[in-house]
C-alpha cells in the first residue's frame, strides 16, 4: 500500500481577481487521486491521505508520482497552479521506509507543497527476512465484553481499538457499568519494520494494541497491549480477561476502571480459538484477572555503541578532477573518493554518526545512545555505513548486523531468548546471565564488489544486507554497553580521550600468511575467455584494488578443456597454481581457537549421528546398535574438555570473558548427561532426541560475535570480469599452536568448494565452478608449520611474453599497432627483461628461457570423443549475375582464411567417420547455401537468409566432416614451431601451436625461475611480497620506462606453481541404483530423470529413465584412469566428491535441473580390499531445499602399476554399454506380495510379486498412476501419487485378522426399524421448557440455558472442537483405507511445485512370500469389499451456528446464510440470511440426496448477503462423505447415549443397536454377540456386560417414559465401549481460496448419512433457533427522599425540582421519566408515576434480544443480544439551562440488589453488598426479578465526585416482569394515564410548595414573594402611609382663622380613610394567608 499524505502548500500565487481554490491531484502509474479544495486561500491545508493500491506488487526502482495543483473551478476545467515529481526509488530500495518531502517547490515559482510518504509493502507468501523486517499475514480479533467502575457522572463510554494505525470503535453505550459484548476484527497485511522476534519458530508482529475508552467525547483512557504477548499465551489468545485502565497524561494516577476483552491473534496454519461465551460462568473478580504480563516488565535502557573509526572503506564516487589528473599521467587518490557516516537502526529508532568527506577510513570517534525498552522485541542492531552525496542519494557502502541473543544471555541457556536480561545487573550474580555487551572490536562490511564503476550497481542489494555479500567492503571498530538507569542527553555526542586510548590497545596487528594452492577446477559449464582465480582476505589480494601492495594472489590464465561429457576443466596437470597473500589483522586466535575446538567436537558428533541414524534406519542388530551407541558416548565424554584459558591475552573483552563461561558451563552439562547415558541404559529413541540437542547446543555455542577476522574469498575471473565466488570463513583454514583439534577443520586439508553466482535468482540451479583447494591461514611466526602441511614442489618464476605478427608474410613488430614487443599475458602492460628484479630475500635461479603455457594452448577437439570439422565454402557475384569462387573461396566462420577441405588431413589417433558434406541442418536451402548482401565498408555480410535473391552478391555454404577417436590410438605430437610460438588469428586470448596460413599474430612466453635466498620449504612464498621490482637505472633515456614502471609495479607479480613429480592413477566406480521422491517437472505428472556424475575433470550420465519419478538406474558409471596429483594416505583422508546432478530430459527446451547430490568414495588403496561399499541415501537439494533422495555408493581404488588384474570383476551388462550394480552392492531381494484395495473406484483386488528389497531402508516406493482412458487411445496420467515406506503396510498373513468393509453391513439387515416404533410426542409444557439446544448447552456446559433438561435425565452430546477427521483417536476417519494426493507436474505458468489434483484411496498388504512354489499362498488379507457401484445414500446436514466469521461488510460484520454444494446440487439459503453478525445462530437441517463415491465431496459455504452487490464468500469447509460412510468408527451418524423410541432424542439410525454390533463382530472377526434374561445380559468378544453394571448410564440420570427395549439398550451401551463415534457437533474451519492456509471462522455442525438401500432414516432433530419471547418491565416509581439539592432559589434556599428518568440498556430511544416535583426543599419527590418497558427476552440464556437498525438506511435490523438492566436516574429540571445530573443506580434484573423496607436503611453499602454476595457459578433465584415476579423497596441512587461514590438521593420503586400475555389480561397504561390500574396511581400528594413559578404566580406571590419577604412588605407600607400622613397633616395645617374648622374636619375624614385602609389590607392578609 502507497500512501500519499498531502498536508499543506504554501506561497501559492494570487488570481487577478482574488484568491485561488487550490486542490491537489496525485497521479501514480495512471490512476488519479485527489484532495478536497480549498476555499481563496494561498496557504492551504489540507491534511488528506490518498491510498494506492499496490496490488500485492512492490515498487519498483523506477515508480514515481505526479503532483499537481489547480485552481478548482465550479464551471469549466481546474486551472493548473503549479507542478512536480517526486521520485520513489528509496522507498523501493528499502533504504527508507518514508519519504517526507517537505518544502518541494513547484514548477514555475508556483509555490511549495508538504508532503509525506508512508510506504506499506505487501506480500502473500511465507515469512521472509529482509533488513529485519518481516512480513506475515495475521488476523487480529478483539471482543470487547464489558467495562467496570469506569469514572464520570452520567457518562456515555465508546470503545476504540487500534492496531497499527487501523482503528474500529463500538457503539456508544451509557452509564459507568456498559456491556458492549461486540467484535472487533483486523484482517490486513502486516508490514511493521524491526519490532519483530521470534517465539517458536513463528515470526510474530510485536505492535501495541491502544484500547481507547471515549467517555462523553472529551476526555479519552487507554491500556496498550503487547501482540506479542498475545501471541505467546497458550492459543496465541487471552480469554476474558480485564484490562487496568488509566490517564496516558498522568502516570501517577490510580485505575480509571477495568475493561473486560478477549483477544486473539491467527496466523498462517493456526486454528482459531473457541471463545465461551456464558456470562455467568466468568469471575467476576477482577484483582485476580487482571491482565498482566508473564515474568518482567518492560524498562527503559540506553544501548549506548561507541563508533571509533572504520577502514578499507572503497571508492564510492566519481571525480572530474582525478579523472583528469589520470588521463594526463597524474597518480588520482581514488581510494578517498567517499564521503562515509555510519547508520544505527533498532526497533525503529535510527541514529547516524557525523559525515566525514574524503576519507576512506574515517574517525568518527562518536556515542551513539539508543533508548529503547528492554527486554526488547527487535533481535538485531542493524549498522550500514553510507556514502554521503549532495544531490543524489545516499549509497549503501555495506550492512551489518549485532545481533543480540549472541551478545547477551539469559542465564547460560543459549536457545532460550533473553526475558530477564537485566537481572545481572541488579543481582549482582555473575551466573544469571549478562546484558548486551561488544567489544572494542572490529566487525566487517560485505556486499558487492569493491570496484567502483560509474553504471548502476546490478549488486546494489547487497550493500543493503540482503542475501550473502560477495565481496569485502570494509571494517568498523565498535563497541557496545548497556545501561540501565538514566537517559542520554543527546543521542550523539563525542567519545571521550581516555575511551580512544583504550581502544587503542584493540587495534594491534599481526601479520598474517595465507597460502592456497588448487588442485583442480571442474564443472565449468562454459568455456569462454581463459579463467583464473583470485584469492583475497580483507582487501588483501584484491588485484583490482590499488589501496593495498601487490601480491600472488591470483593464479595464470588458463583456457578450461571439455571432459568429454558435459563440463569443462582447467588442464593444470602436474603443476598446480598457488596463491600467497600476506595481510595484518589483530590477533584474535583466542576467540577462534575455541570456536574451532566446539566445531569439532560438533563435526565428530554428527558423522556418529549419521551412522546410528542409518543402522536404526537399516534395521541393524542390536548389538551393533549398543557398539556404535557407546562409541558415540564415550567419543563425547573424550572431545568435551574444558577450553583454552583466557588469563594473559592483551585484548580482551567483557563478552569473551561472558561467552567463556558460558560455553564452559554448557559443555560441562553436556558431558554430565553424556556420563549419566553412559552408565544408565537408556532406550535408544529416547537418546536420540537428548542427542540432537547436544549437537544444536553445541553449534550455537560456536557462533562468535566478535569475529574480527575477515572470510576468504575466492572469485573466478573470466578475462577481467569477475563471474563467482565462494566465501570460506577464516578460522576454517586458521592454524593453532595448541594443537590438532584448536585448528580450523580444514586448516592445510584438501576442500572442496562449489562456487556461486553472486545474488543468484536461480539459487545454485546452475553451478560455475567446482574447485578443489588447499589452503592455510596463521601468523607469520608460525610460518615455519606450513612446511609439515605443504606437498608438491613450489616454484617461483617471473614471465613476459614476446609479440610479434606478420606484415607481407614475414613476422616482426612492426604490425603489433597498440601492443609492445613485451608484455604481460594480458598483452597491456609493457615489459621488458632488463627492467626485473627478484624480490627482496629471493635471487635468479638461471637465465630467461622460453617455456609455453600449457594450460593456454588447447586444440578445438581437446577433450572431445568425437568432433566435426568445418569449412566454410564461399561464392560472389555481381547483382544478377552468375556465382563464381570469392577472394578466398574457403574460410573459417569468422570469414578468415582457411584449408581447402581435401588439405585437411586427420590428425594421429583419429579416424574419419564420413566424407566431407555440406550441413543441411540449419537455415539453408536445399543444397546448403545461405546468401547475403554485403554493404561498404564492410567486405562480408552481417546476417544470411536461406532464400536467394536477386541483389544478394554473397553466398556460403558449409561443409562438415566428422572424425572419432580411436580407442588406444597413438597421441597427437607436438609439431609446432620449434621455438615454441603460439599462434592466433587475431590478436585476443585464442592460441594454438600449430601455425596456420590464416595467422597474423603470434608469441611466446619467457620465464625466469627464483629461489630463496636464506630459506628452505614451501614457507618460503610467504617473502613474495609486493610486485616484481624494476630497475631504471641507466635507461632513463627509454621513452616511456616511467610509465612502464608505474605498470609494472601496479600489476606485475611472480607466479607460484605447485609442481608433482608423480601422479596416482585410480579406478572409480560409481554404483547409482535409484531414486526416489523426486519432483514432477512435466505436464504428464513425471520427469525423465537421468544422473550427471562427475568426479573431478572426469563426468559420466546414466540412461534416462522415462515417466518417473523414482527411477531406478541400476547402473555402475566406471573411470577407468582417474589421475591424481598427491599423497594416497592424504587421497584417502579427504577424498575428492562425487557431484550427482540428477536433470529432467526434454525434447524440447533445454534440460532443468532436478536437484544435486554428492557422495564421498570409498577409497581403497589395495585394490584387493574385499569391502564393498554400501549404498546409502543421499539427499537431493534443488534451490536450496530437499527434493528427494538417490541411493548411491562408489569407491576409489588405487591402481598398481602392474595392470587391471587386480581390480574388481566388471560388473554384469544390461545391454551392450551399460553396467549393472554388481552383486554385493545391490540390496538383497525377496519375493513379497502386495494385496491393494482400492476404494474410491471400482473395487480391484491385485496379488503383485514383484522382487522386493527385504531391507525397509532400500525398499522401493509404490507409485500410484491414474491415468484418463480417451478416445483414440489416448492414455494420459492426470495424476500419481509415490508412496515411500511400506513398514507401516507390512503384515503377517498368518496372525492378522483379515479386514471386512464396511459397505456391507447392511446386507443382512434389510428390515426398516421405525415400523415397530411408538412414536409420543412431548408434552407442550415439556416443549416449552426443552428443546434440541438446551441439549446443546447442556453439553458444552452452559447449564443456565438448559432449564430442566439434565433433572430430567436425558442425554448430552459429544461437542469436538476441530473437525471429526482431526480427532486423533479416530484416525481421520481413514482407518478402512489410507488417502493419498495425487500430483501433477508443474504448468506452463506454473514453475513451482506441483499441484494437486484429486486424492486416490486405497489399502495396501504387504507380506513376504516364499520362494517354494510348492508351498501354498497365504489367505488374502481383504475379504468382503464394498460393492463396486454407486450407493445413493440420504445426508442430513445440521448447521448450529457460526463463530467469529470474517467481517465483509463496511461496518465490521457480515449477513451470512448458507449454501450447500454436493455434486451437481446446489442448495442456497439466502432468504435467511442473518443480517449484522460475526456470530450467527443458523439452526438450519438440510437434507439432500446422492450417489457416493461420485458425489462424496459435501462443501458447505458461508456466504454474506448484499442486496445490490455480487455476494461474497466468507469461507468454506469440505467433508469427505465417503470417508463418513466407510469409516469402522461410526461416523455416518453418532452413535446417542440411551436408546430412545420416542421424544427429542428419538432414535435416528436405520439399523438397530444389535445390528449395528453384529456388523461390529463381523468387522473384528469375533462371534455375534448373545442375548439373555430378556435382554439385561449379553455376552460379546468374550465378556458378558449386564444391564444393571450400566446403571442409569450415564450416571446420575432418571429414567424416562421414551426409553427402549432392554435389548437394545443393552446393545447400545456395549457399543459405545467399542470406541466408536458419539452423537457429536464438530466444529470446522472456513477457509478462503484468497487465504487458503488462514481461519475464516468456525462453523458448530454435524453430518449424518443413510444409505437408501438400509431404509428410511428415523426423524430429523428440529435445532431451528429459540424465538425470544415478548416480556414487560413495570416500573412504578413511587418516592424518593435525600435527594440532592442542587440550586438555590432567588430567595436563597436550596431546592431541588426532582424527576426520574429511566430505560433498559438496548432501548435507549425508550427512555421514560416522571413529571417533574418542583420545588423540593428537603429532598424528597412523591411521583405515583409507570415506566412500561417491552423488550424480548430468552429465558434459557437469561439475555435480552435487541433488533434495531444501526442507521436509518441500514437495510435489516441488527440483533444482538445483552443482559436485562434498569437505569434509573434522578435529574433536576432546569428550563433554560441543562438538566443536572443528581444520581443514579444501575439494577441487574438476575442480581437483583435487595430493596431496602425504610428509606432509613437505605444506602451505598447496598452495593458493595450485591456485589459481594453476587456468585458467578450459582444462579441465586431470590435476587431475580423473572423469579420474584414483583418487588418493591428503596434503593440508593450514586453520584461520583472527585473519584469517589456519594449518595445522591433515594428512589422507591415497585418492579414487576409480566409475559405478554399476562399484560394483556393485566393492562397497565404509562405514568397515570388509561388503562390506570394493576394498580391504579393516584396523584401524588405534594406539597403546596411544589408548584413551577411561571404558571402559578399567585402561588409565587404567596409562597415565594410574600413568605420571605412580608415583614418587608408590612414595613414599607407602615412606612408609606406614616409618610402619607405626616404629608396629609402638613398640607392640612390652618392657614387663616375662618377655616379652621373646616380643615380640621377634613383632616379627621382623611384619618378615618386611612384606617379603614389599613383594616382592609390586614383583613386581606389574613385571607390570603
Amino acid at each position: 500500500m502507497l500512501r500519499v499524505v498531502v498536508e499543506s502548500a504554501s506561497g501559492l500565487p494570487k488570481k487577478k481577481l482574488g484568491n485561488p481554490d487550490p486542490i491537489t491531484y496525485i497521479l501514480f502509474k495512471g490512476e488519479t487521486k485527489k484532495t478536497r479544495s480549498i476555499n481563496s486561500e494561498v496557504n492551504p491545508v489540507w491534511k488528506e491521505t490518498l491510498e494506492f493500491d499496490l496490488k500485492g506488487s512492490p515498487l519498483d526502482s523506477s515508480s514515481f508520482i505526479d503532483v499537481i495543483v489547480k485552481d478548482f473551478e465550479t464551471i469549466g476545467k481546474d486551472k493548473l497552479i503549479g507542478s512536480a515529481k517526486i521520485y520513489l526509488k528509496d522507498l523501493a530500495s528499502g533504504q527508507a521506509k518514508s519519504l517526507p518531502s517537505k518544502n518541494l517547490a513547484l514548477l514555475g515559482d508556483s509555490g511549495i507543497i508538504h508532503f509525506y510518504i508512508p510506504y506499506m509493502s505487501f506480500i502473500i507468501i511465507a515469512p521472509v527476512n529482509i533488513d529485519s523486517c518481516f512480513f506475515f499475514i495475521f488476523k487480529i480479533r478483539v471482543r470487547v465484553i464489558e467495562g467496570r467502575q469506569l469514572p464520570g457522572n452520567n457518562i456515555k463510554p465508546v470503545v476504540k481499538v487500534n492496531v497499527c494505525g487501523e482503528t474500529h470503535r463500538t457503539r456508544i453505550k451509557r452509564g459507568n457499568n456498559p456491556f458492549f459484548n461486540e467484535v472487533i476484527s483486523f484482517y490486513t497485511i502486516f508490514h511493521i519494520p524491526g519490532l519483530m522476534y521470534l517465539i517458536r519458530n513463528y515470526a510474530v508482529i510485536v505492535n501495541k494494541v491502544k484500547i481507547y475508552i471515549f467517555i462523553c467525547f472529551t476526555s479519552f483512557i487507554f491500556p496498550q497491549i503487547d501482540i506479542g504477548y498475545i501471541y505467546d499465551e497458550p492459543a496465541h489468545c487471552v480469554m476474558r480477561k480485564w484490562l487496568l485502565l488509566n490517564d496516558p497524561d498522568d502516570s501517577s494516577c490510580g485505575a480509571k476502571g477495568y475493561l473486560k476483552v478477549s483477544a486473539f491473534i491467527v496466523g498462517t496454519g493456526d486454528d482459531p480459538p473457541v471463545e465461551k461465551t456464558d456470562r455467568d460462568t466468568d469471575s467476576d473478580d477482577v484483582e485476580s484477572n487482571l491482565l498482566l504480563p508473564a515474568g518482567i516488565a518492560l524498562r527503559w535502557v540506553t544501548l549506548q555503541l561507541k563508533v571509533f573509526r572504520a577502514e578499507d572503506i572503497p571508492q564510492m564516487d566519481d571525480s572530474i578532477s582525478q579523472s583528469l589528473k589520470a588521463a594526463f599521467g597524474g597518480t588520482g587518490d581514488k581510494k578517498n573518493l567517499v564521503d562515509p557516516f555510519l547508520e544505527a537502526w533498532f526497533a525503529g529508532k535510527k541514529i547516524c554518526t557525523k559525515i566525514i568527506e574524503g576519507n576512506a577510513n574515517p574517525e568518527w570517534n562518536q556515542l551513539v545512545n539508543l533508548h529503547v525498552k528492554f527486554p526488547s522485541m527487535c533481535e538485531r542492531i542493524k549498522l550500514t555505513v553510507y556514502d554521503w552525496d549532495r544531490l543524489t542519494r545516499n549509497d549503501a557502502v555495506g550492512t551489518t548486523y549485532l545481533n543480540l541473543t549472541k551478545i547477551a544471555s539469559s542465564g547460560g541457556e543459549v536457545e532460550e531468548i533473553y526475558v530477564s536480561l537485566f537481572l545481572t545487573a541488579e543481582t549482582g550474580e555473575p551466573d544469571v546471565g549478562f546484558l548486551p555487551a561488544f567489544g572494542p572490536s572490529y566487525i566487517n562490511l560485505y556486499g558487492s564488489p569493491r570496484e567502483f564503476t560509474g553504471l548502476p550497481d546490478p549488486y546494489e542489494d547487497l550493500n543493503f544486507g540482503k542475501g550473502e555479500g560477495a565481496a569485502y567492503r570494509g571494517r568498523v571498530l565498535i563497541e557496545l554497553s548497556t545501561k540501565l538507569d538514566g537517559k542520554a542527553d543527546t543521542d550523539v555526542e563525542a567519545i571521550s580521550n581516555d575511551d580512544i586510548l583504550v581502544a587503542q590497545k584493540y587495534q594491534r596487528r599481526r601479520k598474517y600468511c595465507l597460502c592456497a594452492v588448487f588442485h583442480s577446477a571442474t564443472m565449468i559449464l562454459e568455456p569462454g575467455e581463459p579463467i583464473q582465480f583470485e584469492v583475497s582476505i580483507g582487501n588483501y589480494g584484491n588485484k583490482l584494488d590499488s589501496t593495498c601492495k601487490p601480491l600472488a594472489s591470483t593464479t595464470q590464465y588458463s583456457c578450461a578443456v571439455f571432459d568429454g561429457n558435459h563440463y569443462y576443466y582447467l588442464p593444470w596437470a602436474d603443476t598446480k597454481p598457488v596463491v600467497a597473500i600476506m595481510s595484518f589483522w589483530e590477533d584474535i586466535s583466542h576467540r577462534l581457537d575455541a570456536v574451532n575446538i566446539i566445531l569439532n567436537i560438533a563435526n565428530r558428533l554428527e558423522c556418529n549421528i549419521t551412522e546410528l541414524k542409518t543402522a536404526v534406519q537399516a534395521k541393524a542388530p542390536d548389538l551393533r546398535l549398543a557398539e556404535i551407541w557407546q562409541k558415540l558416548v564415550s567419543q563425547v565424554l573424550e572431545d568435551i574438555s574444558r577450553l583454552p584459558e583466557l588469563e594473559g591475552k592483551a585484548n580482551l573483552t567483557t563478552l569473551d570473558i561472558q561467552i567463556k563461561k558460558l560455553r564452559d558451563n554448557s559443555l560441562k552439562s553436556i558431558r554430565t548427561a553424556a556420563e549419566r547415558l553412559f552408565q544408565d541404559g537408556v532406550d535408544l529413541k529416547e537418546a536420540m532426541a537428548t542427542i540432537d540437542g547436544w549437537l544444536d547446543k553445541l553449534k550455537q555455542l560456536a557462533e562468535e560475535p566478535q569475529n574480527s577476522m575477515p572470510d576468504v574469498i575466492i572469485w573466478m575471473l573470466r578475462g577481467e570480469k569477475r563471474v563467482a565466488y565462494s566465501r570460506v570463513p577464516a578460522h576454517q583454514v586458521l592454524y593453532s599452536v595448541l594443537g590438532e583439534q584448536a585448528c580450523g577443520q580444514y586448516c592445510g586439508k584438501t576442500q572442496t568448494i562449489f562456487l556461486q553466482y553472486p545474488m543468484d535468482k536461480n539459487k545454485g540451479s546452475k553451478l560455475p565452478a567446482q574447485v578443489r583447494v588447499n589452503m592455510w591461514l596463521g601468523l607469520s611466526t608460525h610460518e615455519q608449520k606450513f612446511n609439515a602441511f605443504a606437498s608438491g614442489l613450489f616454484t617461483v618464476s617471473a614471465e613476459l611474453y614476446e609479440n610479434q605478427a606478420k606484415v607481407l608474410g614475414k613476422w616482426g613488430t612492426t604490425g603489433l599497432l597498440n601492443r609492445s614487443k613485451f608484455s604481460d599475458v594480458t598483452g597491456k602492460v609493457k615489459l621488458k627483461h632488463e627492467y626485473f628484479l627478484p624480490p627482496r630475500g629471493w635471487q635468479w635461479e638461471g637465465d630467461w628461457m622460453v617455456e609455453p603455457q600449457k594450460s593456454l594452448l588447447t586444440e578445438a577437439d581437446a577433450g572431445h570423443s568425437e568432433f566435426v570439422d568445418e569449412v566454410y565454402e564461399n561464392q560472389t557475384r555481381f547483382p544478377g549475375g552468375e556465382w563464381k569462387d570469392a577472394a578466398e573461396p574457403y574460410t573459417d566462420v569468422n570469414g578468415e582464411k582457411s584449408h581447402r577441405p581435401d588439405e585437411l588431413e586427420c590428425p594421429p589417433g583419429w579416424k574419419w567417420m564420413d566424407e566431407w558434406t555440406f550441413d543441411d541442418k540449419r537455415a539453408v536451402d536445399e543444397r546448403g547455401w545461405e546468401y547475403g548482401i554485403t554493404i561498404p565498408p564492410d567486405d562480408k555480410p552481417k546476417s544470411w537468409v536461406a532464400a536467394e535473391k536477386m541483389y544478394h552478391v554473397h553466398r556460403r555454404r558449409r561443409k562438415i566432416r566428422p572424425r572419432k577417436k580411436v580407442a588406444g590410438g597413438t597421441a597427437r605430437k607436438s609439431t609446432g614451431d620449434s621455438e615454441d610460438w603460439e599462434f592466433s588469428t587475431l590478436v585476443g586470448w585464442k592460441f594454438h601451436k600449430k601455425e596456420r596460413s590464416s595467422d597474423s599474430f603470434r608469441r611466446r612466453r619467457w620465464i625466469r625461475k627464483m629461489a630463496p635466498s636464506d630459506r628452505v620449504g614451501a614457507s618460503a612464498i610467504f617473502k613474495l611480497e609486493g610486485s616484481l621490482g624494476i630497475d631504471t637505472e641507466g635507461k632513463g633515456d627509454d621513452k616511456g620506462s616511467k610509465s612502464d614502471a608505474i605498470n609494472l609495479l601496479d600489476a606485475n607479480t611472480p607466479n607460484v606453481s605447485c609442481v608433482f613429480d608423480q601422479g596416482y592413477e585410480y579406478h572409480l566406480r560409481v554404483y547409482v541404483y535409484q531414486a526416489r521422491n523426486l519432483m514432477a517437472l512435466d505436464k504428464d505428472s513425471f520427469s525423465d530423470p537421468y544422473v550427471h556424475v562427475s568426479f573431478l575433470h572426469m563426468s559420466q550420465t546414466t540412461e534416462i529413465i522415462k515417466a518417473s519419478l523414482n527411477p531406478m538406474w541400476d547402473q555402475t558409471l566406471i573411470f577407468n584412469r582417474v589421475e591424481i596429483y598427491g599423497d594416497p594416505q592424504t587421497i584417502a583422508r579427504d577424498p575428492p566428491q562425487v557431484v550427482l546432478e540428477i536433470f529432467d530430459s526434454d525434447q524440447v527446451g533445454k534440460d532443468e535441473l532436478l536437484g544435486r547430490s554428492t557422495c564421498p568414495p570409498l577409497v581403497k588403496l589395495d585394490p584387493g580390499m574385499d569391502t564393498p561399499p554400501k549404498l546409502l541415501w543421499h539427499p537431493v537439494i534443488h534451490k536450496g531445499t530437499p527434493a528427494g533422495e538417490v541411493l548411491v555408493s562408489a569407491e576409489l581404488i588405487l591402481r598398481n602399476k602392474t595392470g587391471e588384474t587386480d581390480l574388481p570383476l566388471v560388473p554384469p551388462k544390461r545391454g551392450d554399454k551399460l553396467y549393472m550394480v554388481p552383486q554385493g552392492v545391490r540390496p538383497v531381494v525377496q519375493l513379497t506380495a502386495i494385496e491393494a484395495s482400492v476404494h474410491i473406484w471400482a473395487t480391484s483386488v491385485g496379488d503383485i510379486k514383484p522382487f522386493f528389497l527385504c531391507k525397509e531402508m532400500y525398499t522401493p516406493p509404490i507409485v500410484l498412476k491414474v491415468i484418463d482412458h480417451r478416445p483414440f487411445g489416448r492414455k494420459p496420467v492426470v495424476g500419481q501419487c509415490t508412496i515411500n515406506s511400506l513398514e507401516e503396510y507390512r503384515c503377517d498373513p498368518y496372525g492378522t485378522v483379515a479386514e471386512v468393509a464396511m459397505t456391507s453391513k447392511g446386507s443382512p439387515f434389510r428390515d426398516i426399524l421405525w415400523v415397530e416404533l411408538e412414536v409420543t410426542k412431548l408434552g407442550s409444557q415439556e416443549k416449552e421448557t426443552i428443546d434440541w439446544w438446551s441439549k446443546f448447552y447442556a453439553s458444552i456446559g452452559e447449564h443456565d440455558k438448559c432449564g430442566p433438561y439434565l433433572q430430567k435425565g436425558y442425554d448430552t452430546l459429544k461437542v469436538f472442537e476441530n473437525e471429526l477427521e482431526n480427532v486423533t483417536e479416530y484416525k481421520g476417519l481413514t482407518d478402512f483405507c489410507n488417502t493419498f494426493k495425487l500430483y501433477r507436474g508443474k504448468t506452463e505458468d506454473d514453475e513451482d511445485d506441483p499441484t494437486v489434483v484429486g486424492e486416490f484411496k486405497g489399502s495396501f498388504k504387504v507380506y513376504p512370500l516364499s520362494d517354494d512354489p510348492a508351498i501354498p499362498s497365504p489367505p488374502r488379507q481383504f475379504r468382503e469389499l464394498p460393492d463396486s457401484g454407486p450407493q445413493e445414500c440420504v445426508v442430513r446436514i445440521y448447521v448450529v451456528r457460526g463463530i467469529d466469521l470474517q467481517p465483509k461488510d463496511n461496518n465490521g460484520l457480515c449477513d451470512p446464510y448458507i449454501k450447500i454444494s454436493l455434486g451437481k446440487k446446489i442448495v442456497d439459503d439466502r432468504d435467511n440470511y442473518i443480517p449484522n453478525t460475526l456470530n450467527p445462530v443458523f439452526g438450519r437441517m438440510f437434507e439432500v440426496s446422492c450417489f457416493l463415491p461420485q458425489d462424496k465431496d459435501l462443501k458447505i459455504s458461508v456466504y454474506d448477503f448484499d442486496l445490490l452487490t455480487h455476494d461474497e464468500k466468507v469461507g468454506e469447509t469440505v467433508i469427505d462423505l465417503e470417508n463418513r460412510l466407510l469409516s469402522r468408527f461410526g461416523s455416518y451418524c453418532g452413535l446417542p447415549q440411551t436408546y430412545c423410541i420416542s421424544g427429542l432424542n428419538q432414535w435416528r439410525d436405520q439399523l438397530k443397536p444389535s445390528q449395528i454390533l453384529q456388523n461390529v463382530a463381523r468387522l473384528k472377526g469375533v462371534s455375534p454377540p448373545r442375548s439373555e434374561d430378556n435382554g439385561n445380559t449379553l455376552a460379546f468378544n468374550g465378556q458378558e456386560y449386564r444391564l444393571s453394571d450400566f446403571g442409569n448410564f450415564p450416571a446420575n440420570k432418571e429414567l424416562h417414559q421414551h426409553l427402549g427395549p432392554a435389548t437394545e439398550r443393552i446393545s447400545l451401551h456395549v457399543l459405545r465401549t467399542q470406541g466408536l463415534i458419539p452423537e457429536h457437533v464438530e466444529t470446522r474451519t472456513l477457509y478462503s481460496t484468497f487465504q487458503p492456509t488462514l481461519s475464516q471462522g468456525c462453523l458448530q455442525m454435524w453430518v449424518d448419512v443413510f444409505p437408501k438401500s438400509l431404509g428410511l432414516p428415523g426423524p430429523p432433530f428440529d435445532i431451528s433457533p429459540r424465538k425470544a419471547k415478548k416480556y414487560v418491565l413495570r416500573v412504578i416509581v413511587w418516592n424518593t427522599t435525600n435527594v440532592i439539592l442542587d440550586e438555590t432559589s432567588i430567595t436563597g434556599e436550596r431546592m431541588s425540582d426532582i424527576y426520574v428518568k429511566g430505560w433498559m440498556p438496548g432501548k435507549e430511544e425508550d427512555k421514560q421519566k416522571t413529571d417533574v416535583h418542583y420545588r423540593s426543599l428537603d429532598g424528597d419527590g412523591n411521583f405515583n408515576w409507570r415506566f412500561i418497558y417491552e423488550f424480548d427476552y430468552l429465558p434459557a440464556e437469561q439475555l435480552c434480544l435487541v433488533s434495531k437498525k444501526e442507521h436509518f438506511w441500514s437495510l435489516d435490523k441488527t440483533e444482538f443480544k445483552i443482559p436485562p438492566q434498569l437505569i434509573i436516574q434522578i435529574w433536576d429540571n432546569d428550563k433554560f439551562s441543562l438538566d443536572d445530573y443528581l444520581g443514579t443506580v444501575e439494577l441487574d434484573l438476575h442480581h437483583l440488589i435487595s430493596p431496602a423496607k425504610m428509606p432509613e436503611k437505605c444506602n451505598l453499602k447496598m452495593l458493595e453488598q450485591a456485589k459481594a454476595s453476587k456468585s458467578p457459578l450459582k444462579f441465586d433465584s431470590s435476587k431475580s426479578l423473572f423469579a420474584q415476579k414483583s418487588v418493591r423497596g428503596w434503593w440508593p441512587c450514586y453520584i461520583e465526585k472527585d473519584g469517589k461514590k456519594e449518595l445522591g438521593g433515594k428512589v422507591e420503586m415497585t418492579l414487576e416482569i409480566v409475559h405478554e400475555k399476562e399484560a394483556e389480561e393485566r393492562p397497565a397504561g404509562k405514568g397515570r394515564e388509561e388503562p390506570n390500574m394493576n394498580p391504579k396511581l393516584n396523584p401524588p400528594n405534594r406539597p403546596e410548595t411544589s408548584f413551577f413559578w411561571f404558571t402559578n404566580p399567585c402561588k409565587t406571590m404567596k409562597f415565594i414573594v410574600w413568605r420571605r419577604f412580608k415583614w418587608l412588605f408590612i414595613g414599607l407600607l407602615l412606612l408609606i402611609l406614616v409618610l402619607l400622613f405626616i404629608g396629609i397633616l402638613l398640607y392640612s395645617l390652618p392657614v387663616r382663622t375662618g377655616f379652621a374648622s373646616a380643615e380640621v374636619m377634613i383632616f379627621y375624614g382623611k384619618l378615618s380613610l386611612l384606617i379603614n385602609s389599613l383594616f382592609v389590607f390586614y383583613s386581606f392578609r389574613t385571607t390570603f394567608q
